[in-house]
Parts: C-alpha cells; sequence; structure tokens
C-alpha cells in the first residue's frame, strides 16, 4: 500500500487532462444509455449489446475515478497503471463498435414506422455515442508509453495491441458460431485451433500483467511472451493461407457469394469477416513483434 502521508483526496484525478477525459466519459456515457432507455429504444442483440458497452464502461469508468479520488486504488493487489491501460483500450474498441453499430441498425432519416420524436433521441443518443469514444480514445492517447519514460506494459504499444488482438479474436469467433461450416474441413478446424489458442495466450499475458504477478513467475515473462508473439505470429501466417484456400477456392468452397445466400445467415459471409480479420490479427502481430523488440516489462506501476 501507498504511505498515508498527505491529503486524503486526490485532486488530481479529476483535474489533469486524464481526469478531465474520465469526467466527459462518464457525462457522455450515462447521456447516451439515458437517451436510448428513455426514449431512442433498442432491441435485439445488437441494441443489447449496445446498452451493455455503454453501461459497462460507465460502471468501470465511476468505479476507476473513484478509486483514484479517495486512493482507494492503493488497496488493491493490482497493478492499476497497467489496469486502466487495459481498460482504456478495451473501452475504446467497444465503444466505437457502439457507435457504429447502434445508428447504423437504429437511425434512420423519415419518421415511419417510428416517430419523429423517437428519431431524434437515438440521432442525440448516436452524437454521444462518438464523442464517448473520441474521450476513451483520447485517454489512451494521453497515457500510452512516451519514448524513454518508465511506464506499465500495458501503456506501451506492445501492450495495447494485445487488447486489440483479443478483440478482433471475438470478431472472429463471432462469425465462427454464426453457421461458418469451419467443421468441414480439418484444415478449417485447424484454423479455429490457432485463433483459440492465440486468444487464450493474450489474455493470459493480459491478465498476469494487470494483476502484477509477472515477477511471481518461475521462467522469465518478458522473453515469453516475445516467444510467444512469434509463434503467434507464425501461426496465423498459416491461417491466413489455409483459410481462404477451403473457403474461396472452387475445389473446396466457393470464390463468390452464392446468389441464394439469405442476408445475415450466409455462411460465405461469415467465412469474409473471418478472413478479413485474420489478416487484421496477423498484421497486429507483426507490429507487436515489432515492437516487443523495443520495451521492458514493469509489473509494478
Amino acid at each position: 500500500m501507498e504511505s498515508t502521508a498527505g491529503p486524503y483526496l486526490n485532486t488530481a484525478a479529476v483535474t489533469s487532462a486524464v481526469g478531465i477525459a474520465r469526467l466527459l466519459q462518464i457525462t457522455f456515457g450515462c447521456t447516451t444509455f439515458s437517451l436510448v432507455a428513455h426514449r431512442g429504444g433498442f432491441s435485439a442483440a445488437y441494441g443489447t449489446f449496445c446498452m451493455f458497452v455503454w453501461t459497462f464502461c460507465f460502471a468501470i469508468t465511476v468505479f476507476i475515478i473513484t478509486c483514484e479520488f479517495t486512493h482507494l486504488h492503493s488497496c488493491l493487489s493490482i497493478s492499476w497503471g497497467n489496469f486502466t491501460a487495459a481498460f482504456a483500450m478495451l473501452a475504446t474498441l467497444m465503444s466505437v463498435t457502439a457507435a457504429v453499430i447502434y445508428p447504423l441498425y437504429f437511425v434512420q432519416l423519415d419518421c415511419y414506422p417510428i416517430s419523429c420524436e423517437v428519431r431524434d433521441f437515438r440521432i442525440a443518443a448516436s452524437v454521444f455515442a462518438a464523442l464517448l469514444f473520441i474521450t476513451y480514445a483520447a485517454e489512451v492517447f494521453l497515457t500510452r508509453a512516451k519514448p524513454g519514460q518508465v511506464t506499465s506494459y500495458m501503456a506501451t504499444v506492445s501492450g495495447l495491441l494485445k487488447i486489440v488482438q483479443a478483440f478482433v479474436a471475438c470478431i472472429i469467433f463471432g462469425a465462427l458460431v454464426n453457421d461458418s461450416q469451419y467443421g468441414k474441413y480439418v484444415a478449417t478446424q485447424w484454423c479455429v485451433a490457432v485463433y483459440s489458442f492465440c486468444f487464450v495466450v493474450t489474455v493470459v499475458v493480459v491478465a498476469f500483467s494487470v494483476t502484477g504477478k509477472t515477477a511471481l513467475l518461475w521462467f522469465p515473462f518478458e522473453r515469453s511472451v516475445v516467444i510467444y508473439t512469434l509463434a503467434a505470429v507464425l501461426l496465423y501466417v498459416s491461417a491466413a493461407v489455409i483459410w481462404p484456400v477451403f473457403c474461396f477456392d472452387s475445389k473446396y468452397g466457393s470464390p463468390r457469394r452464392p446468389g441464394l445466400c439469405a442476408k445475415g445467415k450466409c455462411p460465405w459471409d461469415s467465412q469474409l469477416v473471418i478472413a478479413i480479420f485474420t489478416y487484421v490479427n496477423l498484421l497486429l502481430y507483426i507490429v507487436d513483434l515489432a515492437y516487443s523488440q523495443r520495451i521492458r516489462f514493469v509489473s509494478h506501476i
């Protein structure tokens, strides 16, 4: 625990640039889900996801700013710097996803079949959802590691990329369960194994960093993460070659979208999404590997 000397309240938690960004996050987040819950409305899985994102991010941000303002974070057995950096990146990704999904599925220019009042509430909610994303992105920008600065691992480019990699993997899993027909070939099952293995190990790396337990491991955590990142690059290279061949080659799949394939329930669409985000994650792991050569882990910040 930190020393109890000094003021009991940390005013910098709400007056610094990061503190102001978090206050705006609370304001915009509360405004967004209030507008939706009051008159905007939501339905189906897409609307439920958006409401979950806004309420979840609001709750965690309130928790963070309360802990920092009262110094209670010093009582928690976690690496606070790693936790806040990881959450800021996760909230940025989740909020931008919700900021795209909600207006895409719920906002329209005319008033039919909904009333003009409901339309206006949905437009307003979409505007505040976009502002919420901007404030979380601003926090990531403000707290990211600067050259030559000793900081938490999750605040480095490599640490932030771990969050993005896990998030992209979740998108891949979502497409996999949406009738992607991945069980049709052993080769595509190998790709699923690659996605699952890399996701699990990435989450473990983030978990050990956030809990600050890396120093307790019997093996060199820093070297192990670099070796894993290299292995992930090689595994994703294999998936990036295998998946398109067994899904879009005319011998195994279809190079073009079938004409009678229903929108939202077409295996070809899911396969295309998986292929795209496979290459996205491959690029992320390559960049991660490059940056991991230039950083040093600090587990106790």
